[in-house]
């Protein structure tokens, strides 16, 4: 399946912004089923100064903000071909060592809500059988709901909340799936939804790594493992290092954000 993807953010100010950075992770790679036909991005009021890999292999790049500016738009676009592999993604690969996906970070750390939807889960079964049973768990325990959670928000936070949306999702399943021994990470990106084209947000889900078959994709807000409407775009131990924008401003007290984003099917 072909898709083509338009994603423009936009900050408005209510003053001019004197000096500002920001770390762009927007940008797919070739690999695991995806292949990138073609992919650009736009800055309008700031310059890019760089670009490079991270530890995680993601396209990250750096920014600046035009002093005196009181907008700053962002436009990542491009077509991106996807191959259905019912969520495999595939063998380990990049700069990271597989231990390194069992850390625990201040967004994934495990406590009790954890503990308890661990303790759940049948023992004796494969390890795949355990994680498709955990993202079950997550899904009942998180219900999907926005506005109710922040990007700071933790996993346990929103265990005990009860309520969330695909990062807190993610981050659920993924320190859940590190506490049963097995490394995982999060996953922003691109999800085409079969009923609307204009989206607001971004996705995410969550990979486990088992030993037959590598990294395996699980998109526990839908209940599913990613398919062809997937488009990887970056990877982190948790949200803050698989972001799609983040950065600081001084000067510009208000901020307003605006995101328009469109995944369709090319024909």
């Amino acid at each position: 399946m072909r898709l083509s993807i338009s994603h423009r953010t936009t900050y408005a100010y209510d003053g001019p912004v004197d000096f500002g950075m920001q770390q762009l992770r927007l940008t797919p790679k070739s690999t695991g089923g995806q292949k990138v036909i073609g992919w650009t991005t736009r800055i309008g009021g700031g310059r890019r100064e760089l670009a490079f890999e991270d530890h995680h292999a993601n396209t990250v790049e750096l920014v600046s903000v035009e002093p005196g500016v009181t907008e700053i738009e962002i436009v990542s676009e491009g077509e991106i071909e996807i191959e259905d592999r019912a969520g495999v993604h595939g063998p380990h690969a990049g700069y990271m060592p597989l231990w390194l996906f069992e850390r625990q970070t201040p967004l994934t750390r495990p406590g009790a809500g954890c503990r308890r939807l661990v303790a759940r889960i049948e023992p004796r079964s494969g390890p795949l059988e355990r994680l498709h049973a955990l993202s079950e768990l997550v899904r009942e325990t998180i219900a999907y709901r926005t506005g109710r959670s922040g990007t700071s928000t933790t996993a346990e936070e929103a265990l005990a909340a009860g309520e969330g949306v695909c990062q807190d999702h993610a981050h659920a399943f993924i320190v859940c799936a590190r506490a049963m021994g097995l490394p995982a990470r999060y996953v922003s990106g691109y999800l085409m939804m079969d009923d609307q084209v204009a989206q607001e947000a971004t996705h995410a889900w969550a990979e486990a790594h088992l030993p037959d078959l590598g990294w395996v994709g699980f998109d526990v807000s839908n209940g599913i493992s990613p398919d062809a409407r997937y488009v990887r775009v970056a990877t982190g131990l948790d949200y803050a290092e698989a972001a799609p924008v983040n950065g600081f401003r001084t000067g510009g007290a208000r901020e307003d954000l605006r995101v328009a984003l469109d995944v369709r099917q090319q024909q």
